[in-house]
């Protein structure tokens, strides 16, 4: 099923416990309107990199949430929020990891 995330800002984070993702998820969620597109392992083992999807005001609350609370169970790999990657014209746009 296909969602359309056209003109939403995107958030992602990656932490070194796949675990602490998912408390990251949650205070995200509860923080902020956000709907979440992917939860992806990364290719080190033990971690994983989450994407959401919202408005800026949103998604920005949300990251800040996720990473407030990541930061005493977990590493945070690194973070981002872009305001808008794609056009209602363009491809949804992918991110990929070079390791």
């Amino acid at each position: 099923m296909a969602e359309n995330y056209n003109g939403m800002a995107v958030g992602i984070f990656e932490l070194d416990s796949f675990a602490a993702c998912f408390v990251a998820l949650d205070a995200a969620s509860k923080a902020a309107n956000v709907r979440i597109q992917n939860i992806e392992r990364n290719r080190l083992g033990a971690g994983a990199c989450v994407k959401m999807r919202g408005s800026v005001s949103d998604v920005t609350a949300a990251m800040e949430a996720a990473i407030r609370t990541a930061e005493p169970i977990a590493k945070v790999v690194s973070h981002t929020v872009i305001a808008s990657p794609a056009h209602d014209t363009e491809p949804a746009m992918y991110m990929t990891a070079n390791k």
